[in-house]
Formats: structure tokens, C-alpha cells, sequence
């Protein structure tokens, strides 16, 4: 992780010293894994971390036997031993001595080890789940919000937005304004807290504390694409025009810094520059005041909460809005809304301007696969939801850079691109989320390609890594390197799980291709994890999601007509902006334009404009509904 603070603490403390090296290459064979490109490696000796000590994160500290069977393992340690922490030294000299005086007892200690992780990789997940399921989902959000400052449980508090997204579609379904209450409160808390960042947008990785102030500063690809589809999702549920704006400002973000000329999209940008953790982003009154003036520069001070004495470290201030809304702030001061807007925009501009002019934060420049999938999917959203075409375009460039890029010959994708070397058999997160990105890239575009391209790589997917005996996908492919367990991962960290992304493309793809296999994939997948699901059904939101297209009930939504009639546009439009989770939306256009659509797609075959006028066909439950005619009618339908 070449943007992980902790990890560059260590490198500096430890790994450039020339005493820990000398020790290090005396007794062992120093490996340094970049997380992000094997996530197999990770996931592995992560869970190793976590049994043996009760707690994991990075950096991610192991020791292993020649056969790569773990009997130590830790998280970050010192050079020395410091404040009741162990030292990296004695741990290196103490397990150097016990490996020279019992290798047999330490090598005992690896083998059970990786026995133990076998046997806990290869438990049965397996049960049966009904719509009850969702409620006991909503209930345990319910008991774990915070209604004081949003998000759920305590610090340090992460965005999740698969969480959110979830109860959107509880929402959606139950029309429980706890549900929706719940997802405002976090979305609104996290923007005006210091985790957004309000002079160059994007949000930081995580909240330190329980009021979003104080974030971990790195940004990451998976987490900004995330957030984007919560906030246009909230938008579409709500219609507040704040949520989207939040949405195009993270796309404002990512399309300026984090994309590759090419147009696929890097991956982090780190927490430090200088050495420092958060120098990049905090500011001073005098700093502020330089850039903007005295009178601006205190208004702008005091909306944000920059202040002599700091809100971060002593001097230093974090922008937010954590204590008053520019709303409250604008009624304060007796100024119009909009002058207030005015104002503070033309000063955010000449700040970002500044800020452009300091050392900018180390960018991890390689390109995940997985993470562009997610990246793809949150701009097709974008797309659909705002109707704004440009988002598209970037999202078929990024697709497009992917299929060119990241494939071998034989077509098996990969990983990672960095410096125009692909590398690293992908992953069931690179399949899943690539082929969800291109269901959304079709509902934004319509072009069956996408569709058809998403549905090859879901019978790819299929190959690799699913599970024959146990259900459900592995992490790694079949062709891939083998380690000492094979994982299969369905818990919803930071990122939602290959498999819960898995789950809801095989049902999409089902429903839209008509294709038996891949429905009757999608029922073993939900019974291979139904058992883990139902002991802590919030760990698995994005599962969930999943469930609640499957429950229904779903629609079918198929529009016949010509391109370029108006008619049609008005009610594609109409369409793409509601927030329709358990729908599946075709363009069926005339004659031989929607043969390719016909071919894929066996549900619009009979469905065509009548005298060449636009119509509309939604089919609910098994049954369709006559024909309608007009943006009107349709939006009644629905």
C-alpha cells in the first residue's frame, strides 16, 4: 500500500535503517507485498493476523516458515521497543534465536496454523434466507446508529456506503423513515465533516473520531467511486440537489487527479507529504487571510472553522462545516443564500490555486482493475442519474483502456497496469465488479455491447472460481498461484465482497439475458453464504442488496422507439433518473438497429414501437401491462 501512513512510519523507522537491514538480511528473506496488487497474499496472512492477535491492519507484519506457514504475526512495530510496544529488533533477534535453537517446535507452530486456516476456509456457510432477513439487517442499523453524528458504532468510523445503499432499498421497499433517516444524516455528516475535502473535493479514507472531523488523509479510488452512488442514489430517493452535488464534485475530483491520460483511473493518493500526515490539506487564519484577504479570508475562516488554535494539530485547521451548515451561517449574518454560495466558491478557487502550489501528496499511480470497475459503475450512475452523457464517456474510456490494457491474449483479465506492464492473474473482485460496472455503463448508454461484454465475463467468472463442492466463488482463480488456503470472501469491509457484487450481477445478467445457468449460479451462491449471512446480517450489505433485487418485486422496463424522437428521450430520461433498484431497463430501438438487442435480450423481442411511435412496456411480477404511449403515462406505471 504505497499510500498507507503507517506503513511509510515503519519503512522510515525500521526498513531504510541500517541496523534492522543487517539484521534482517543475516536471518531472514525480507518480502514486501503491495496489498493492493495481491489480495490474495493479503487476505490470507490478514486473517492469520487477525486469529492470532485479535485485531489486523496495515502494515501487516509476518513471519514464516520457508513453506509460507505462518507462526508470527502482527501489525506495526517500532525499531525499539517503545511504550509498552515490542520492538521490531528484539522480535527479529528473539524469533532468529528460537528458530536456531527449536526450528522444530516453530515450524510445528507454522503447520497448525495453516491447518487451522484450512479448516476455517473450508467451514460450511450454507443455509436459507427469506425477506425477513432485511428486517433483522435494518434492526441491528438500527440499535448501531449514531444518532448524534451519523454513521454507525463508534470510532474510527468508515464511510461503507454499501451500508447506505442498502437502506436506501429498505426505504425503497418498506417506506420506514428511519431507513432514509439514517442515510441523510450519515451522507450530511460525512460532507461537512473534515473526511470531505472542501477546497479540492473527494473524500479521505476514514474518520478518526466520531464527529468526521479528523480524517486518515489518504483518498482511495474504491472508496470515492462508493460514496459517488450513495449520494446519487440519495439524490434520486430525495431529490435534493445537494446529494448530486457531492456526486459531480467527487467525479470533478477523480477526472482532474486521479485519471490516466489514457483514461482508466489511478488508484490512492497518501495520507503524507513533507513527512507529514495531513500537511497537503490543513491550513492557518494567516494562510488563509494571504490568499483571500482580510475580510473574505475571516468569513471564509469562520464558516470553515479555521482558527488560531487549530481543530487538528496545534495551529492547524481542518476545513468543515461541522458546526453550522452555510445555510445557518448565511441567516446568521443576515446575507442572502446565494451571495454567501457566491462568495465562498470564489474563494474555495483561489485557495485550491494556492494549495496547488505546495508538494502534493504521493499518488499511487497503478491501475486496479477492480477498483475501476467500481470507479465505472459509480460514473454510469452518475450518468443515468444527472444526465450528463460526459460521464459516460468516461466511463467507456476507462472500460475501454481495461479491455485493451488488462487482458492477455487468451482473454483472461488481469489485475493490475502500472508503467505499461500488466501483471497478476485477476481476481473475483476484478470479474465482479468489472462486469457491474458494465450493466450500469449499458442502463447509461444502451449499447448491447456492454451488456454482452458483462455477461462474458460473468461465464469467465463462472469458469475460474466457482466453488464445485462448497458453492460460490473463490478469491483467487483456478489458474492462479496457489497459497496455502484458497480464500472464499463474502464479508463487506471497505469495499463489498467479490461474491456480494457477484450475486447481484449473475441476478441483473439472469433477468436480462433470460439465461437459466446463470439464475440457477446466482440460488447457489445465496445458499453457499446464507448461514454467515444470517448470524450478522450487517456485515453483508451489499449482499443484501443483492437479496432485495432477487425478493422483488422486480420490473422489467422496456422502451421501443426511435433514438432521436423526442418521445423516446423524454421517457429513457425518465427512466434512468428514478431510483429503480429492482428494475432492469432496454432500449429496444426499430428495425435492424435492435436486432443486437433482440439477440441478447429475448424479452424485447416482441416488444416494438407500434405506427413507429415511442412505447413503453413494464412487466411487474411475471406479468406485463399494456403499452403506454407517453412520458406521462409511464411515470404513472411506475
Amino acid at each position: 500500500m504505497s499510500t498507507c501512513h503507517w506503513c511509510h512510519v515503519m519503512e522510515r523507522e525500521s526498513f531504510e535503517d541500517d541496523e534492522v537491514a543487517a539484521l534482517l538480511n543475516e536471518h531472514y528473506i525480507s518480502v514486501k507485498v503491495d496489498r493492493e496488487e495481491r489480495p490474495d497474499v493479503d487476505h490470507i496472512y490478514m486473517a492469520v493476523c487477525q486469529s492470532m492477535t485479535g485485531q489486523g491492519g496495515w502494515p501487516l507484519t509476518v513471519i514464516m516458515t520457508p513453506d509460507k506457514e505462518p507462526f508470527f504475526a502482527g501489525t506495526y512495530f517500532p525499531k525499539e521497543r517503545r511504550y509498552g510496544r515490542a520492538g521490531l529488533m528484539d522480535i527479529l533477534t528473539q524469533i532468529a534465536e528460537r528458530w536456531r535453537e527449536d526450528r522444530g517446535h516453530v515450524t510445528e507452530i507454522g503447520r497448525k496454523v495453516a491447518r487451522a486456516l484450512q479448516r476455517y476456509r473450508e467451514q460450511g456457510q450454507e443455509g436459507a434466507v427469506d425477506e425477513t432477513l432485511l428486517d433483522e439487517a435494518f434492526q441491528w442499523y438500527e440499535r448501531t446508529f449514531d444518532a448524534k453524528y451519523g454513521g454507525f458504532g463508534q470510532a474510527p468510523k468508515f464511510p461503507a456506503p454499501h451500508n447506505l445503499s442498502f437502506l436506501l432499498r429498505y426505504y425503497k421497499k418498506t417506506g420506514r423513515p428511519k431507513a432514509l433517516e439514517m442515510v441523510e444524516k450519515t451522507l450530511d455528516a460525512m460532507h461537512r465533516g473534515g473526511m470531505y475535502d472542501h477546497i479540492g473535493y473527494g473524500f479521505a479514507r476514514y474518520s478518526t473520531d466520531n464527529e468526521w472531523l479528523v480524517p486518515h488523509f489518504e483518498k482511495m479510488l474504491y472508496d470515492n467511486a462508493l460514496l459517488a452512488a450513495a449520494y446519487l442514489e440519495a439524490h434520486q430517493v430525495t431529490g435534493k440537489r445537494r446529494y448530486a452535488q457531492v456526486a459531480e464534485q467527487i467525479f470533478t475530483y477523480v477526472l482532474r487527479d486521479m485519471t490516466d491520460a489514457e483514461g482508466a483511473f489511478y488508484s490512492a493518493e497518501d495520507a503524507d507529504s513533507e513527512g507529514e500526515e495531513g500537511k497537503f490539506y490543513v491550513w492557518t487564519p494567516d494562510e488563509v487571510n494571504r490568499a483571500l484577504g482580510e475580510e473574505e479570508g475571516g468569513l471564509f475562516c469562520e464558516l470553515y472553522d479555521i482558527t488560531e488554535r487549530g481543530n487538528f494539530e496545534e495551529g492547524d485547521s481542518i476545513p468543515n462545516l461541522i458546526a453550522e451548515t452555510p445555510a445557518e451561517f448565511a441567516r446568521r449574518k443576515g446575507m442572502p443564500p446565494e451571495e454567501l454560495e457566491r462568495r465562498m466558491e470564489e474563494a474555495r478557487r483561489k485557495l485550491f490555486d494556492v494549495r496547488e502550489r505546495r508538494v502534493r501528496p504521493h499518488r499511487d499511480d497503478k491501475i486496479l482493475t477492480a477498483w475501476n470497475g467500481l470507479m465505472i459503475m459509480a460514473l454510469a450512475k452518475g450518468a443515468k442519474a444527472l444526465q450528463k452523457p460526459e460521464y459516460a464517456e468516461a466511463a467507456r474510456r476507462a472500460a475501454d483502456f481495461i479491455l485493451r490494457r488488462l487482458r492477455r491474449p487468451d482473454g483472461r483479465l488481469l489485475a493490475r497496469y502500472r508503467d505499461g506492464e500488466a501483471a497478476y492473474p485477476a481476481y473475483i473482485d476484478d470479474y465482479a465488479f468489472l462486469a457491474w460496472g458494465f450493466v450500469e455503463l449499458y442502463e447509461a448508454t444502451f449499447e448491447p455491447v456492454w451488456l454482452r461484454r458483462a455477461t462474458e465475463l460473468a461465464g469467465e467468472m463462472i469458469r475460474l472460481f466457482w466453488d464445485e463442492e462448497g458453492g460460490g466463488f473463490f478469491f483467487n482463480g483456478r489458474d492462479s498461484e496457489q497459497l496455502i488456503a484458497r480464500p472464499k470472501e463474502i464479508y463487506d469491509g471497505a469495499m463489498p465482497s467479490g461474491n456480494s457484487a457477484a450475486l447481484l450481477v449473475l441476478l441483473k445478467l439472469a433477468r436480462y439475458t433470460q439465461d437459466a445457468e446463470l439464475s440457477r449460479k446466482a440460488d447457489e451462491l445465496v445458499r453457499a453464504f446464507a448461514g454467515a449471512v444470517r448470524n450478522y446480517p450487517p456485515g453483508y450489505a451489499m449482499f443484501l442488496s443483492a437479496l432485495d433485487f432477487a425478493f422483488g418485486p422486480g420490473q422489467e422496463i422496456v422502451i421501443a422507439g426511435d433514438p432521436d424522437d423526442e418521445r423516446t428521450i423524454r421517457m429513457l430520461r425518465l427512466v434512468q433518473q428514478r431510483f429503480l433498484p429492482r428494475a432492469v431497463v432496454i432500449f429496444h430501438p426499430p428495425a435492424a438497429a435492435g436486432e443486437a438487442v433482440r439477440r441478447l435480450i429475448p424479452l424485447a423481442q416482441d416488444k416494438t414501437a407500434p405506427d413507429g411511435r415511442a412505447a413503453a412496456f413494464v412487466c411487474e411480477n411475471y406479468a406485463c401491462q399494456s403499452p403506454v404511449d407517453s412520458p406521462e403515462a409511464l411515470a404513472e406505471l411506475l
